[in-house]
């Protein structure tokens, strides 16, 4: 896929040395592992498919005897200098196997910022969302999903990006392909304040 492609190139020209090297011993999912992916989310974007059949995940991450844990993606947080990994095909799996509920920050429907109004107030059902993406901390400060289980206001397959402290839910883009075409005009800038 083209726009995969464009992403992939422009992500190696931004990597630093040792992130490259790193990243290149990645390969990609399985056939079986992208067949579960795609049985249990039939509309899974295309290119998050294309990404996985590349890299496989980069959040500790291993193959073979090399583990990896390179920051690849990005989002709006810090003015979107905030690094991201890809989950693997596995990961995503696991990761989306139970419900999200969003209601404690609905109770506070005074600070409209808490949760967009693009999301479904019942929060991420099983089966409606895949989270796909754990920020730098570990994943317990931001994480980003693709949701199928909009509000009227919101797109299918819109991206979606958890904050935690302030707690926020925010629609950051309305695709998948959205998404990566916003990280390669942003110029990768999410790689700058990587930690050495």
């Amino acid at each position: 896929m083209d726009l995969v492609n464009k992403f992939l190139n422009g992500l190696r020209a931004a990597l630093s040395t040792d992130e490259l090297e790193e990243l290149n011993t990645a390969c990609g999912a399985t056939k079986e592992d992208i067949d579960t992916l795609r049985s249990e989310y039939p509309n899974c974007p295309e290119s998050l498919i294309c990404l996985l059949e590349n890299i496989d995940g980069t959040y500790w991450r291993k193959y073979g005897e090399n583990k990896i844990a390179v920051c690849i993606l990005g989002s709006d947080v810090e003015e979107g200098k905030y690094p991201y990994y890809l989950l693997s095909t596995q990961q995503m799996l696991e990761s989306s196997k139970e419900e999200e509920d969003i209601s404690y920050l609905l109770e506070y429907q005074d600070d409209e910022e808490a949760v967009d109004p693009k999301i479904n107030s019942e929060g991420f059902l099983l089966g409606t969302y895949i989270r796909f993406s754990d920020c730098m901390n570990n994943g317990g400060s931001s994480r980003l999903y693709i949701d199928f289980n909009p509000s009227d206001e919101g797109e299918y397959g819109q991206i979606i990006r958890f904050l935690h402290d302030l707690d926020q839910y925010e629609v950051i883009a309305n695709s998948f392909d959205e998404y990566l075409q916003d990280l390669i005009d942003g110029g990768y800038i999410f790689l700058e304040n990587e930690e050495e």
